[in-house]
């Protein structure tokens, strides 16, 4: 550990940004944090999340530091602590228990996903049981834009090349809040001249400085893709040199696009021709840049949206282009998390990878083909409260907050309530970990040792651990390394073949491999660049049948799934109008925040300095509809919903009339009622998990969905409501 009184570089790994930061330690705890201008992916960006939250989340007064066990009825919050030992030797006991009279695969993890090594931990963990079955968050937020980045064969997830480019267009994503380097490039870029342009059916900030703003009704993005995929080829201003070396089905890609004119896709879209058509022009004048985020990733189209757009960069020249978007390639020798995952030495038998609930339906996303071999989380709630299609009857769950973040609050609860043994581990009591009968203490980024790669660098990055963890926490890794070591010590022979690795350290060197980048040399400034070649197609071919980029994707259509992208009408649109008038209003949720990131940071005090209370914006024009004054407190319940949720109005211009805008991840850590308020606060507990869902991935609809509101009066942080 380092000595008092210094400084070491790190990495923040409080969202997927990874931004560089700078720690000072004074007496073994972390006084200051501040951002690394040197860090070539992050190059000083910073928010106020890295700098306030890690800290106060380490040294906060109520961080769980020792293990607990459940000492009353689930729920109940009253707990005991007991050791490590007693914990594990139970929980081990526990599961095998459920092993043998239901099989391995009746247990199941939960985890945000495994880009950080937490998620690896919790899958390989389920694996060393026997089970194939874990579950991530991105099935709600990214999962789109992966499986449509793997059929098209792109690779170019945080590969946006701002600082070269000439058009930056924007779908569905504000970095103003959701990403600070990707915000600082851009005003990097639009001040040596570059355009942005943003179609958002909301004006952000990022929006607010855009040189064209398109507004389109939710859900409509892949129109406007697909119009400007036709404007480029009818104008001939496509790649022809790319398109003929390097893409797949681009005459089946042509015709379909002859069907979005842009007049047509004006009316689909609500958005002017003449700015459809400036959109393009901008874009064609690349080199440009398409940055994406959850905005279109939220819609049971997600995945075609998605293809539209991945297709539009392929065929106007701007993949792996400087200025447009960069693939994702590696240092020689680097493994990283997701492809520990597919590696046939830590697998189980295909047989049983071919049980992962939502494997026959979804293959693409779960099971032994799957982008992240999860599975179908909704399905993994069916199947805990009615057997099908087996039973599911004990849980994992690490570093993810499910009774908040997963849709159908009210159905996640009595899900987890149905089970025979349920483990949480977490840095602090929330809603999903109270649910629990043994709840483990986690470290923090403070704590930790981890390596990630960085696409925008592109460099490799380092956690550094501050000082020794407080208390008795652990690592991801560590507790289930613990787990494997008594699993082994009980026979399990298996369990080690699939977590070979008996400390963190040995598994990042493993991730490293025998490349020319070590720990040794990460630790110096905190991460390490390598060499990039922009447009070796020969020698990083891409990843699909043809080896080409598909614009014609053969998987999809191997599956019975449409191979080309184009506008699929969302699901309001197909809701009678009688309907339509009991719920007038559209919903879009998911809106990013600068002081919580999901669930998180609910218990900070300056995050709740910043913003106290769930809001929901509303323009004027609706709010006067509907007797709304700003600030008050409305009840929200959507068609077709489980239930109703309450938030305070924001009362603002920057939406559009008839429609609503959210956020997500509401609790009050404070609240003395069960539940934390996550089934009064919490947007999820009025939205349902589906069906329907996208064919490719199993998403929910969760944006562009028909809602009705009423106004309420509130106290005591919104748990306590009457009707005004």
């Amino acid at each position: 550990m380092p000595n008092t009184n210094t400084q070491i570089p790190s990495t923040c790994w409080e969202c997927s940004t990874h931004c560089g930061s700078l720690l000072t330690i004074e007496h073994e705890r972390v006084v200051d944090i501040k951002p690394n201008s040197y860090h070539p992916s992050s190059r000083g960006a910073f928010c106020v999340k890295g700098i306030k939250a890690l800290t106060e989340q380490t040294y906060h007064r109520n961080r769980l530091l020792y293990p607990l066990k459940r000492d009353g009825e689930r729920g109940s919050g009253s707990w005991k602590r007991i050791p490590w030992t007693e914990a594990l030797d139970i929980i081990v006991n526990q599961f095998l228990k459920i092993k043998e009279k239901y099989g391995g695969p009746a247990l199941v993890g939960a985890v945000s996903n495994a880009h950080f090594s937490r998620g690896v931990s919790v899958a390989l963990l389920m694996r060393a049981f026997g089970s194939p079955n874990w579950m991530m968050n991105q099935d709600l937020c990214g999962g789109c834009r992966g499986i449509s980045d793997k059929v098209t064969g792109l690779s170019i997830n945080n590969g946006e090349d701002l600082d070269k480019t000439k058009c930056a267009l924007i779908v569905g994503r504000n970095p103003a809040a959701a990403d600070p380097a990707q915000w600082l490039a851009l005003k990097r870029a639009k001040k040596i001249g570059a355009k942005i342009v943003v179609i958002d059916p909301v004006r952000t900030a990022t929006a607010k400085i855009s040189d064209l703003w398109l507004q389109p009704k939710p859900g409509t993005d892949s129109a406007l893709a697909m119009a400007i995929i036709n404007w480029l080829i009818t104008n001939q201003r496509y790649d022809k040199k790319f398109v003929e070396s390097w893409t797949f089905g681009f005459e089946s890609l042509a015709k379909r696009a002859a069907n979005y004119p842009i007049q047509r896709v004006s009316e689909i879209t609500g958005v002017l021709e003449d700015d459809i058509r400036k959109a393009a022009e901008l874009y064609a004048n690349g080199p440009s840049c398409f940055v994406s985020g959850h905005g279109i990733d939220a819609f049971t189209s997600g995945v075609q949206t998605f293809r539209a757009f991945h297709c539009l960069v392929a065929i106007s020249g701007n993949l792996d282009r400087p200025g447009g978007n960069r693939r994702v390639k590696k240092p020689s020798g680097f493994t990283n998390y997701i492809e520990v995952l597919h590696k046939p030495e830590f697998r189980l038998p295909k047989e049983v990878e071919e049980k992962t609930i939502g494997a026959d339906r979804f293959p693409l996303w779960a099971g032994p083909n799957g982008w992240q071999t999860s599975c179908h989380n909704p399905s993994v709630v069916e199947a805990m409260l009615t057997g099908s299609p087996y039973p599911i009857r004990g849980l994992y769950v690490s570093g993810v907050n499910i009774v908040v973040t997963y849709p159908n609050t009210p159905r996640t609860i009595a899900a987890i309530n149905s089970l025979d043994f349920v483990v949480g581990a977490g840095h602090m009591m929330n809603p999903t970990l109270a649910l629990c009968d043994i709840v483990l203490p986690k470290t923090t980024g403070l704590e930790e040792q981890e390596v990630s790669l960085e696409p925008g660098g592109p460099c490799l990055s380092v956690i550094q651990p501050a000082h020794d963890p407080l208390g008795e926490t652990k690592s991801d890794f560590d507790i289930a390394q613990s787990f494997v070591e008594r699993l082994e010590a009980k026979g399990h022979s298996e369990a080690r073949r699939i977590f070979p690795w008996r400390s963190k350290n040995i598994f990042d060197h493993y991730l490293l491999g025998d490349g020319p980048i070590s720990i040794k040399e990460l630790k110096k400034k905190g991460f390490a660049e390598y060499d990039y070649e922009n447009g070796d197609f020969d020698e990083n071919s891409f990843k699909t049948t043809s080896k080409r980029v598909e614009l014609y994707s053969q998987t999809l259509k191997q599956i019975g799934l449409d191979p080309l992208p184009g506008y699929e009408p969302v699901t309001r649109e197909s809701v009678p109008s009688a309907l339509k008038k009991l719920y007038p209003l559209v919903l879009l949720t998911g809106a990013r925040e600068k002081a919580y990131h999901h669930s998180r940071f609910r218990e900070q005090t300056w995050a709740k300095k910043l913003s106290p209370d769930p809001w929901i914006e509303i323009n004027p024009e609706t709010a006067r509809e509907f007797g709304v004054n700003d600030k008050d407190w409305i009840e929200l319940e959507l068609l077709g919903g489980p239930g109703a949720c309450n938030l305070r109005a924001r009362v603002t211009t920057d939406i559009a009339a008839g429609v609503l805008r959210t956020g997500m991840g509401w609790w009050t850590p404070d609240a003395s009622e069960f539940g934390f308020g996550a089934l009064k606060i919490n947007i999820n507990a009025a939205l349902s998990y589906g069906p329907p869902w996208d064919p490719a991935t199993g998403s929910p609809d969760t944006r562009g969905l028909l809602c009705r509101i009423r106004r309420v009066k509130t106290s005591s942080g919104g748990l306590k409501i009457t009707e005004e």
